[in-house]
């Protein structure tokens, strides 16, 4: 059985994109939700969910910062984007943050279906683009390979807080959090954490991240 989570709040969409794979693929189980909290609820409650179909402008988030927040606690899914954004820029974002495809919207159901079936056979699809942006696409590179709990500290990082505050906040030890901010460096590829906090306000500035609560 192929499992397949549809997050968009536009419940025609989902009308459609649901009929289109359910007269594609056989022995298909669909799970609908309109918001990242209930993708992440979905996914916590399903861990055998083959594909995640993701729409970039949720309720409850904007932007790139949903998927890198799901990707995060989710590495090894594959999370397709299904956007009406068509900018290079933001698809070429997509791609740096890890996502396995780039649907737009104004695609055909047909050729829908034919991206989603080469995704769950471990292809990748996007659009053509044209040049990228190396350096951004380095930032939403390191970001995605970041955890959830290493996000958490980042943005406490980025509050100015110290280890012993974030340890305490957490609750966890110092000595986790001392491990936690070199691992951070160490994927955002800069030397301190003061340059750690600059390329999260960027990242933020950007809309690529929203940092968790």
């Amino acid at each position: 059985m192929t499992r397949i989570l549809i997050a968009d709040d536009h419940p025609m969409v989902r009308s459609a994109v649901k009929h289109a794979l359910e007269a594609s693929i056989g022995g298909l189980h669909l799970t609908e939700c309109e918001t990242i909290a209930g993708a992440a609820a979905a996914l916590a409650g399903d861990p055998e969910i083959d594909l995640v179909l993701l729409d970039l402008d949720l309720p409850d988030s904007s932007g790139l910062s949903g998927a890198i927040r799901l990707l995060s606690d989710y590495p090894t899914t594959p999370f397709v984007i299904l956007s009406a954004e068509t900018d290079p820029g933001v698809i070429r974002r997509a791609i740096a943050v890890g996502v396995a495809g780039y649907i737009p919207k104004m695609s055909s159901m047909a050729e829908l279906v034919r991206i989603i079936g080469l995704v769950l056979d471990g292809e990748r699809w996007w659009p053509e683009l044209g040049e990228t942006d190396a350096e951004e696409e380095r930032l939403l590179a390191g970001l995605a390979q970041l955890t959830g709990q290493q996000l958490r500290i980042l943005a406490l990082v980025m509050a100015g807080k110290l280890n012993k505050q974030i340890a305490n906040d957490l609750a966890i030890s110092e000595q986790t959090v001392k491990v936690h901010v070199s691992t951070i460096l160490r994927k955002l590829n800069v030397v301190s954490r003061t340059q750690a906090a600059m390329l999260a306000g960027q990242a933020i500035a950007r809309g690529h991240w929203s940092p968790p609560e």
